[in-house]
């Protein structure tokens, strides 16, 4: 793949489990490739580009976070997973597996911050999408009684992760229905086998610059920038 994600590397990488599989892509053609076929080779990760320009989600996120969280934080992630994953090669050459511990961190870290980081840019369009519609919404509506009911407890979830980490909106295959998730840090606390619908990146590098210590404030501003239609295709994927 030339933009997004590996499907087969993200499973790997990171403690949503199977649930990677609906991640989509950037692009008709990566949207493609995730659809399946036979195994392929590896391929390094790479910097999936942007579905809109950096000044795009303006006012809600400024076009300098935008920039600087694209450039700097997410950029550092993709090149610490291929470099942690370069080390593993290196020891499993060297039959010395004294790292294999911290490299093991590493490998959670990074990989868990480029695949919700990838997420996190497809949660949003400029202007957001308004509401979700058909069969999202209908899951919606089910699983926690009502819209408004589910972006309260969105909201409130994102607002209140303790620290640094995301609020995400998961899909659970084995009782059939949507929750809504905290993941402290990025690597710990995930769900195995859910797949990440939404995600809002509540890491103070994702809106101190703009909102200095007011979570709250970003987190109200990014509830109104939503991508539905983008989650709601992931859904489908999914169930």
């Amino acid at each position: 793949m030339s933009e997004g994600l590996n499907r087969r590397d993200a499973l790997k990488t990171i403690g949503f489990g199977a649930g990677a599989l609906a991640l989509g892509g950037f692009s008709a053609a990566a949207a493609q490739d995730l659809g399946g076929g036979g195994a392929k080779d590896p391929v390094p990760y790479e910097l999936p580009k942007l579905p809109y320009a950096f000044d795009a989600l303006a006012p809600a996120i400024e076009e300098k976070v935008v920039r600087t969280h694209y450039e700097k934080h997410h950029a550092a992630y993709v090149k610490g997973l291929n470099a942690t994953l370069d080390k593993l090669a290196k020891a499993r050459a060297e039959g010395n597996f004294a790292d294999v511990k911290a490299l093991s961190r590493d490998l959670a870290f990074h990989g868990s911050g480029h695949v919700l980081h990838s997420l996190y840019w497809t949660s949003m369009a400029p202007g957001g999408t308004g509401e979700p519609k058909g069969e999202l919404r209908r899951a919606i509506d089910r699983d926690f009684g009502s819209f408004d009911a589910f972006s309260k407890q969105f909201a409130q979830a994102a607002k209140d992760v303790e620290g640094s980490g995301w609020a995400v909106l998961a899909w659970e295959p084995l009782g059939r229905r949507l929750l809504v998730l905290q993941a402290e840090k990025h690597q710990d606390l995930a769900i195995w086998g859910v797949t990440p619908i939404m995600v809002c990146d509540v890491w103070e590098h994702a809106y101190y610059a703009q909102y200095l210590n007011l979570r709250a404030g970003y987190v109200d501003a990014f509830m109104k920038i939503i991508d539905w239609n983008a989650s709601a295709a992931r859904f489908e994927k999914a169930v």
